[in-house]
């Protein structure tokens, strides 16, 4: 029987860059679940706070090469790696010298929010999945953590539902409290997303682009919401009821047979709401 096989995509990851709980739970659950016998792969951004020497990164020239267009314009694609030994684990790392070279995260030195953190996320979302279709694999879930993923499941559901790659992935989205609640990607998040992918009415619940919106348009292509334990969003549990989305509710972030037990459910059956 065929491995289940699993892609995490995230923003942030211990030990190459550590904001939040995301990156301990993206370090530990990608984990356990190959321990369990799942085929993982991990993407996340490279950041320019990421020290390449000290993490080992090298660029992958067979996978680099290609052009991810946002705002109607070409962005240079680079895919370096990392491994970790202890984990028999590999980190796809997405690098581009405008969108990831600076040496604050999503924030300048003031505490002001990038203005351009809606192309950077744009950048990151569509060229994971560009990404993982030059790799030459099939995930049967992508699991999709922090809101810098926030369009990665609108792709998997319009651009890319019909491509071989992703025809059958189920789409997971985790929800955290995360420090994006004073901070907006603006409408033309959306806009941007539309110009030459998606039908922009499609993508109507991402409204504003502000910290409710973008989550209500990521869950809105979503097959199962991931509640991690202590998160609190009331708006977005009505969102959710009200639109019927599956929710799972693991008992910790270290719930591991609950994890196994649902990725195994999820691609052998189909979930109903």
């Amino acid at each position: 029987m065929a491995k289940t096989k699993i892609l995490f995509i995230t923003h942030e990851m211990s030990p190459f860059l550590e904001l939040s709980k995301i990156s301990e739970i993206t370090r530990q659950l990608p984990h356990a679940m190959q321990e369990k016998g799942f085929e993982i792969r991990i993407l996340m951004p490279r950041f320019g706070n990421i020290n390449e020497r000290r993490n080992r990164l090298h660029e992958v020239i067979r996978l680099s090469g290609m052009n991810i267009v946002v705002d109607n314009n070409d962005n240079p694609l680079i895919i370096k790696v990392a491994s970790l030994p202890a984990a028999r684990m590999q980190v796809y790392f997405l690098d581009n010298e405008e969108y990831f070279q600076r040496k604050k995260v999503f924030r300048d030195e003031h505490g002001k929010f990038f203005e351009d953190n809606n192309e950077r996320s744009l950048f990151f979302c569509k060229g994971a999945l560009e990404t993982v279709k030059k790799l030459g694999w099939s995930p049967d879930v992508v699991h999709c953590h922090g809101w810098f993923t926030a369009m990665v499941p609108a792709y998997l559901k319009t651009v890319y539902q019909n491509d071989p790659a992703f025809k059958d992935a189920k789409v997971f989205y985790s929800l955290y409290n995360e420090d994006f609640d004073q901070a907006s990607l603006g409408t033309k998040y959306a806009e941007m997303a539309g110009q030459v992918d998606i039908d922009p009415e499609k993508l109507k619940d991402y409204g504003s682009g502000s910290y409710i919106d973008t989550y209500k348009g990521a869950l809105s292509f979503t097959d199962v919401v991931v509640k991690s334990p202590g998160a609190q969003h009331p708006e977005l549990d009505e969102y959710i009821q009200k639109n019927s989305i599956r929710v799972f509710e693991p008992a910790s972030d270290d719930d591991y047979e609950a994890f196994g037990e649902l990725y195994d459910e999820f691609v052998n059956e189909e979930v109903s709401a």
